[in-house]
């Protein structure tokens, strides 16, 4: 029989060494006293914001009396039964400028409704009260939404107007193909990631949840913006990172970068909206909130809004940047914790720099119809960056973006700082009592 001191020390399988060296593969143990010191940190940290969750849960929105302007209008279900063509002017109200003037779009709009033809749509009601009631909706030839028979339509009711007068068409029905996306959405998540998708869905759930169920009524009830959006903020945080990335040393130092940089962020936030004067009323629908809830405050909504709109990308980078330390860990035991900085920092340039591009981007598609009134306009950059309208955007885009940057280092000097002082005891009596097993396997394999 071969000694146990005459065995060579056994190698791990190639595949299992590699398994090590991805973020996606398991983290390795740390020891019991690291795992006290984080969670003397996050726990109180999560049970403030749980008390926070039940300090200001706001039991609903508040009611009130509907105005019928804009989104705050009864609405109802429709279907267009029937399209017929008729003139324009056997059903038009628009008058044709006496001097007969059509260089201006008024003019020309007028003359088009007077001369073409134009779709006379019969509109069913098929929900509410009314459900069978129909009306009739005349639809110009430059509209942009033409009405088509069988078309599911979205109608608004005032019950104050002219019985005739009191439906009309205000969108159309979009409810299947969005629902088919979203099945589409999540089968792809699900087929792809897995179990790790299914945690993501949930994590979406739960971060909707938390929107709708506590941010915006709180919000409505009068509580303060600021105060409610780092409550719900931190919640969303802490739900999405655990669910997806599960209860570890390293989603727990990507927990406390993330809510480094949120804490920057809610700073010049407040900083850079006070200091512009911005007071977050810039359009319709915000002047729609501040008539209906006088006491809500705009800015502190602006703020809450750039707090949240963050909080997405931030996980992304703190997730990835911890991932990346840990493995650069286990790839090299022996890096101390300058070295592991050194090198993560390294990959976080790239991320920054795609991050970045990335908000910049995603603003300019979404306002692209106001950037090309400006540019109609032959509006000078200055002039378009000093309306209330784009500064918004900008202070939103830039202090989002400095707090993003700032989480790459934050995250990767906590995730080095943490990972090389640590001495994981448990761990290694781990490893040290699973290396005997398969070298006992060994020695029934010579002895067999």
């Amino acid at each position: 029989m071969t000694s146990p001191q005459s065995d060579p020390a056994p190698q791990p399988p190639q595949g299992h060494t590699h398994g090590h060296t991805h973020s996606h593969g398991p983290a390795a143990p740390v020891s019991r006293h690291l795992r006290k010191v984080i969670a003397a940190v996050l726990i109180p940290f999560a049970t403030a914001v749980v008390v926070g969750l039940i300090a200001f849960w706001p039991g609903g929105a508040p009611d009130h009396e509907r105005t019928g302007v804009g989104f705050d209008r009864q609405t109802q279900d429709g279907k267009v039964v029937q399209v017929v063509k008729v003139d324009c002017a056997d059903v038009n109200a628009a008058q044709v400028p006496p001097t007969g003037d059509t260089s201006t779009p008024s003019g020309r709009e007028a003359v088009n409704e007077q001369e073409g033809d134009c779709a006379k749509a019969t509109i069913e009601v098929t929900s509410g009260d009314d459900k069978g009631r129909k009306f009739v909706e005349v639809v110009q030839p430059d509209a942009p939404r033409q009405l088509k028979e069988g078309q599911g339509v979205v109608v608004a009711y005032a019950p104050d107007a002219p019985r005739d007068l009191q439906y009309s068409v205000t969108d159309v029905d979009r409810k299947i193909p969005m629902a088919v996306l979203a099945g589409i959405f999540a089968l792809a998540v699900v087929l792809v990631g897995r179990m790790r998708g299914v945690m993501a869905l949930v994590a979406l759930a739960v971060s909707f949840a938390v929107l709708t169920l506590f941010i915006l009524p709180a919000i409505l009830q009068g509580s303060n913006p600021l105060v409610v959006a780092v409550i719900g903020a931190s919640a969303i945080m802490l739900a999405a990172l655990y669910l997806c990335h599960g209860v570890t040393a390293r989603t727990s130092v990507a927990v406390v970068g993330t809510l480094i940089s949120l804490l920057l962020i809610g700073l010049l936030g407040s900083l850079f909206i006070g200091w512009a004067h911005l007071s977050g009323n810039t359009d319709d629908n915000t002047g729609l909130i501040h008539g209906l809830y006088p006491d809500i405050d705009m800015s502190g909504l602006l703020l809450a809004g750039v707090i949240i709109g963050s909080l997405g990308v931030l996980d992304d980078v703190t997730v990835t940047q911890t991932s990346a330390v840990w493995e650069l860990h286990q790839a090299d035991p022996r890096m101390g914790w300058k070295g592991l900085y050194r090198a993560g920092i390294r990959i976080g340039r790239d991320h920054i720099a795609s991050v970045v591009n990335t908000l910049v981007l995603a603003y300019a598609g979404a306002a692209l119809p106001l950037l090309l009134l400006f540019s109609i306009a032959q509006s000078s950059v200055g002039t378009v960056a000093n309306s209330e309208l784009v500064a918004e955007e900008i202070v939103r885009t830039l202090v989002g973006s400095i707090g993003l940057v700032a989480s790459v280092p934050v995250t990767t000097v906590l995730a080095a700082l943490v990972v090389s002082a640590d001495r994981p005891g448990s761990g290694g009596a781990q490893a040290a009592t699973a290396v005997p097993a398969r070298t006992g396997r060994g020695r029934r394999r010579k002895t067999g």
